[in-house]
């Protein structure tokens, strides 16, 4: 049976039951990494190269993209709960004990099963949250990683190729 959404709570309810991958975004500010976890991530373009990124305007990591002009979008493997849940949380040095690299001026990663580096091209309202397209300067992945999952709340992994 189909419900209708007609308030916030509705809308998140329904909206979970589209799986999505986890990233981390990451920037800087100043010389500080941050970094968030999302799920609002998506290739937008080939010609030119472009993705998108939805960050609540609430968040600080918004402020710093703006304010940077760059970020990573780091794509987490299908291991990698500990990461995501470490991202979400609000507390100050997420970066405690995660091992990146920096050589595209943003943290990347190393867990990463891809990573694309982009500058931001546009800053777009969107309701409560800003749409960033981002032009990319940098991608690379692994062969073998398998991506971890968002759905209904909780994270999960792909079955089984076909």
């Amino acid at each position: 049976m189909i419900e209708t959404a007609d308030t916030t709570f509705d809308f998140r309810s329904t909206m979970s039951r589209l799986a999505t991958g986890v990233s981390v975004i990451t920037t800087r500010s100043g010389n500080s990494p941050i970094g968030m976890t999302a799920s609002a991530v998506s290739a937008l373009s080939l010609d030119p190269l472009q993705l998108l990124v939805c960050i609540g305007n609430h968040l600080y990591t918004r402020t710093a993209i703006a304010e940077h002009g760059r970020f990573a979008v780091n794509v987490l493997g299908e291991h990698s709960e500990p990461l995501a849940r470490n991202f979400a949380a609000s507390k100050r040095d997420k970066f405690a004990g995660v091992a990146t690299f920096d050589e595209h001026g943003v943290p990347v990663l190393k867990d990463a099963i891809a990573a694309v580096v982009c500058d931001v091209a546009e800053a777009l309202p969107g309701g409560d949250h800003t749409i960033f397209v981002g032009e990319v300067r940098h991608c690379e992945h692994r062969v073998d990683g398998r991506p971890l999952l968002y759905f209904a709340g909780g994270f999960g992994a792909l079955g089984a190729p076909r």
